[in-house]
């Protein structure tokens, strides 16, 4: 039988914080039939939750205090070579809280997702429920994308969608919408390392056609 660990797609999972979405895509790369492994998890700070997740399942980490750079070119070109290190196949941004740079980005094009919490196009950036909540919105949810040179405006894949009740503010919205994202995320991967999920040009697509619209998980209700 051929090895899996020398057959099966490289992950490298990026992350700045606690790393709940890290944690999703741990627990469903060990499953049996998982098309994928992750082979190593960086961060841009020390010392955070996310790196004693990997830790504790056996994964290679490593820290690249963006802190001790004098740029943002800097701090990308020290990252990247770290990466490269680990020779991945996919680039995975989970929480990691860094605008990235666009030789950065391209250096990584076509491999490389992000999760954002947002119904893409809709609210790039950051405060995301509380837009929502403010903006009057029925329907509020999580988007996977690949990277490119705009902030959040990378190609999306998928969207998983969440009802706003009546009753939400901008942390119980953010706990359902993050319920989502381990859902979601795991399953966006697996179609990557599948080969079903590219990037042609500036194009997501999936088992080769192109995506007029995101692939879109149903609303769970509030």
């Amino acid at each position: 039988m051929m090895n899996q660990e020398l057959t099966d797609p490289r992950i490298l999972v990026l992350v700045s914080g606690s790393g709940s979405n890290l944690q999703a895509l741990i627990e469903a790369t060990r499953e049996r039939d998982y098309p994928g492994q992750i082979v190593a998890v960086g961060s841009n700070r020390p010392d955070v939750l996310a790196l004693e997740r990997a830790k504790r399942a056996g994964i290679e980490t490593f820290t690249v205090d963006h802190q001790k750079f004098g740029s943002r070119d800097e701090f990308d070109t020290a990252l990247k070579a770290e990466i490269e290190r680990h020779s991945p196949d996919v680039v995975v941004l989970a929480g990691f809280m860094r605008i990235l740079t666009p030789g950065f980005v391209n250096a990584f094009r076509g491999r490389m997702l992000n999760i954002h919490p947002s119904l893409l196009p809709k609210y790039t950036g950051l405060n995301t429920h509380q837009r929502a909540l403010d903006a009057g919105d029925q329907r509020h949810g999580v988007s996977i994308h690949f990277v490119t040179e705009d902030l959040d405006g990378g190609p999306v894949i998928a969207q998983a969608e969440v009802a706003i009740a009546a009753d939400d503010d901008a942390q119980s919205l953010a706990a359902r919408a993050q319920q989502q994202e381990h859902v979601l995320y795991p399953i966006v991967l697996r179609w990557f390392c599948e080969g079903r999920v590219q990037l042609d040009g500036e194009h997501a697509t999936f088992d080769g056609t192109p995506l007029t619209q995101p692939l879109v998980l149903p609303a769970e209700e509030a």
